[in-house]
């Protein structure tokens, strides 16, 4: 059985995560547009961290737990996942860029994109979590948070989507500057398209809990989901937010996802 303050925590991880998303919003507050420059080294950040994290994290921790037997479907669950998301909504021009000449049902539809495409990453962050409470887990291998043992993959990753729901926030927030809408509505929409997350998490997370032997699997899917965001999403979106930038924003993108990458780090020796 689940113990419930265990998938309360993990609600509360993937609320943060969520809650982050508002942050994109903020600029707004103090100025008329949140620049292009910053916004792609925060993508590049963001990738940095997730593809490192999925790697030194998710993947050797699905080895760890069995072999490449249920680790490889999972890593292809997780694309097929996205893939099947992107092909849902191809029709539909969710282009940043873009955002300014939208209308409000246009808007709608971003939100949904958006919203689709933050589950995976609540995925990611309970499945992070698969840890939490087992005996035998290495002092070392967690943290204390609130008086609970955290696994450090868990802080990692609720820390990479975090950081990665920064700069959606923004994207969410530009369309809606140039209608009008409030800064405080800015940060709800930009919040309610990420709640999906702390759902997927508390799902994720009691899914691999109650089936410890398909946690190889569940540890693959969020890889797989993670990595194939980074290439298909994230980076497309900074090099768009990059083009008028010298070198189109290449330079930013490559800086801060190395930068990301190097904070991973640590994760490959715990």
């Amino acid at each position: 059985m689940v113990a419930f303050e265990n998938v309360a925590f993990v609600f509360v991880a993937g609320l943060l995560t969520a809650l982050a998303t508002g942050l994109g919003a903020i600029p707004f507050f103090l100025v008329e547009e949140f620049s292009d420059r910053w916004n792609v080294v925060l993508w590049g950040l963001a990738s940095g961290i997730m593809v490192a994290a999925s790697l030194f994290g998710l993947v050797r921790e699905g080895l760890a737990y069995g072999s490449a037997v249920l680790l490889i479907p999972g890593v292809l669950a997780g694309v097929a996942l996205v893939e099947g998301a992107d092909r849902v909504l191809d029709d539909v021009d969710h282009s940043p860029k873009q955002f300014e000449q939208a209308d409000y049902k246009k808007l709608l539809l971003i939100l949904g994109i958006l919203t689709v495409h933050s589950f995976p990453e609540g995925v990611a962050v309970g499945v992070s979590f698969a840890e939490l409470g087992l005996a035998g887990v290495s002092p070392d291998e967690t943290l204390l948070v609130a008086g609970t043992a955290v696994p450090l993959l868990a802080v990692f990753m609720t820390v990479a989507i975090s950081i990665h729901n920064v700069p959606e926030g923004t994207a969410i927030a530009i369309p809606l500057r140039s209608l009008g809408v409030s800064e405080w509505r800015m940060v709800w929409w930009a919040v309610f398209s990420s709640l999906p997350q702390p759902l997927g998490a508390v799902a994720a997370y009691y899914f691999v809990t109650l089936a410890k032997q398909f946690l190889p699997f569940g540890f693959g899917f969020a890889a797989g989901a993670m990595v194939y965001l980074v290439a298909t999403e994230f980076v497309p979106e900074a090099l768009e937010y990059g083009a008028n930038l010298p070198g189109g924003g290449k330079r930013e993108l490559l800086t801060g996802a190395v930068t990301g990458s190097l904070a991973m780090v640590p994760l490959a020796f715990v």
